[in-house]
């Protein structure tokens, strides 16, 4: 007996074109949103001198600061605010803030404790852990930021190496 073939039909056909056409309609939505996202993105980038504005976008948050990476901190801390946070508020960042991109089964990172691990004492799987992560969205600080923000936070301001004082910026801001 010969296989039998079966000849689409026309209703199969326009079926399969409507879904066809309805996925292009939800990849099209889909695209709006991102630019919208990108939109708002950018205008706050385009402020930023370009150098500080490239230092900003190589920076990843790292435990052991090496002298590069201090260099480039220095470059960029008149817009922004870092430290050292402890594994309590690394926890709370990713419980509340964190949200992944892809399986990161193969590098034996199964569930967020392992995640929280291995950014806390940056193992050996510090960068993949990382670049799984999403960049966190915080909110303005509980009571605000200080009068002088321009200053260096040793000076009584808001930007610059904060130490281990991140980890209160972090609660008033998660």
């Amino acid at each position: 007996m010969a296989p039998s073939t079966t000849v689409p039909t026309v209703a199969a056909r326009e079926e399969r074109l409507a879904a066809a056409s309805a996925a292009r309609k939800a990849a099209k939505a889909k695209r709006k949103v991102i630019f919208k996202r990108a939109e708002a993105y950018v205008k706050d980038i385009n402020n930023i001198a370009p150098k500080p504005r490239k230092i900003l976008q190589l920076l990843r948050l790292l435990p052991d600061q090496q002298r590069a990476t201090q260099q480039m901190l220095r470059l960029v801390e008149p817009y922004v605010t870092y430290g050292e946070p402890n594994l309590k508020s690394i926890r709370e960042l990713i419980y509340k803030r964190g949200y992944g991109k892809e399986n990161l089964g193969k590098y034996d990172i199964l569930c967020v404790e392992d995640l929280v691990h291995e950014v806390a004492t940056a193992g050996p799987n510090f960068k993949q852990a990382t670049n799984f992560l999403w960049p966190f969205k915080l909110s303005n600080p509980t009571g605000g930021w200080r009068q002088r923000k321009f200053k260096h936070f040793v000076e009584g301001g808001d930007f610059g190496n904060r130490e281990t004082n991140i980890n209160n910026l972090i609660r008033q801001m998660n």
